[in-house]
């Protein structure tokens, strides 16, 4: 593996995480979610489960880091599905002093094989989590490049957020409120602005501060782009309730950077 670039020999990028590498603060975390996880949604319910993120990648910081799991079922989501998943995030949040959150993603598993899905869900599992239960889906998806398809299917779609966001920035009203934004938009940001410039550089990674430093590197015309974007990582990583920090990102580097992408990528394939 050529890990300097996340690829694999063949130049296809290599599945960032795993089991192994999972810190031994956070192994029963994890064994506790895997138990947690069969025994809600059980094998009618579920297809397979990952975990993905710092935990599995093994940079976790305890009492900081929060568990991200995907779980994958034989049928569409529906509100009871999210409901469980709900539960299961709640009770292992409050167990477990090491992570800071639970996040659960919610997917089918024709959905994530689907076309229309192959370079951004299909991607996501295949290569950013790590089988945590059930039959691997990677085995059944391609083997992914740093293309510019791959920018646009990931990425491209930045635009549709910017409301939301500038809604959710409006209605905050308490400090806490104001961070977990400021993490999201962050990240989403930061991420972007890495598969930007990802065909470029040929490779991949999910660190923060290399995502912006290699978006710096491409980007040596517009400093203070490369400087907005620097503050998007360090956010990512701490979030901040500075309404002035939450403004600069959601009203001024999150606009242009959308607008560039679709400018250098193209737009992503719409959803229904």
């Amino acid at each position: 593996m050529n890990d300097d670039r996340g690829l694999n020999r063949d130049g296809t990028i290599a599945r960032e995480g795993s089991l192994s590498r999972v810190q031994e603060e956070f192994a029963p975390v994890v064994a506790a979610a895997r138990s947690r996880i069969a025994e809600v949604f059980g094998p009618d319910r579920l297809d397979s489960a990952y975990i993905y993120g710092s935990i599995p990648r093994g940079t976790a910081t305890p009492g900081v880091s929060d568990l991200d799991l995907q779980l994958v079922l034989r049928r569409e989501p529906t509100a009871p599905d999210r409901a469980d998943a709900d539960a299961v995030e709640a009770g292992l949040d409050a167990s477990y002093d090491e992570i800071d959150g639970v996040g659960a993603l919610l997917s089918s598993a024709d959905s994530l094989l689907s076309e229309l899905e192959r370079h951004d869900g299909g991607f996501f599992l295949a290569c950013l989590c790590t089988p945590l239960l059930g039959d691997d889906l990677a085995a059944r998806l391609p083997r992914y490049r740093p293309t510019s398809l791959l920018a646009r299917e990931t990425n491209g779609d930045l635009c549709l957020l910017l409301p939301r966001w500038h809604k959710q920035a409006a209605e905050a009203t308490t400090d806490a409120e104001r961070r977990a934004l400021s993490r999201r938009a962050a990240r989403r940001i930061v991420r972007t602005g890495f598969t930007l410039v990802m065909p470029q550089w040929g490779g991949w990674t999910s660190d923060l501060a290399e995502s912006a430093e290699l978006f710096a590197r491409y980007y040596p015309h517009l400093p203070e782009r490369a400087g907005q974007m620097r503050l998007a990582a360090r956010t990512g990583r701490t979030p901040t309730a500075d309404p002035a920090v939450l403004s600069l990102l959601v009203d001024d580097l999150a606009p242009w950077l959308a607008a560039e992408h679709i400018a250098v990528h193209g737009e992503k394939a719409p959803r229904p």
